[in-house]
């Protein structure tokens, strides 16, 4: 881990910024130590946020009942 002292990242901002956009990640620190993590923003995965929809979708008791006749024979292409 090669660790870019705060002072050289401050200098030479716009280089260290290339360098993440191109995949690189890059430690910024002071007397050897990282303190920040600077890397691409295209590799940050948005969080999943589970029960985004809860209460707003509902499913009917039937959901998963049999299709009626004539909706199966539509979908396998027989028509009457």
């Amino acid at each position: 881990m090669n660790i870019v002292p705060m002072h050289q990242a401050k200098s030479s901002l716009s280089q260290l910024v290339k360098r993440a956009a191109g995949g690189e990640t890059i430690f910024i620190g002071s007397y050897g130590r990282a303190e920040a993590v600077l890397k691409s923003a295209a590799s940050a995965k948005p969080k999943k946020r589970l029960g985004l929809l809860k209460g707003k979708l509902i499913v009917p008791d039937d959901f998963d009942a049999p299709l009626p006749p004539e909706f199966l024979a539509a979908f396998e292409g027989n028509e009457e």
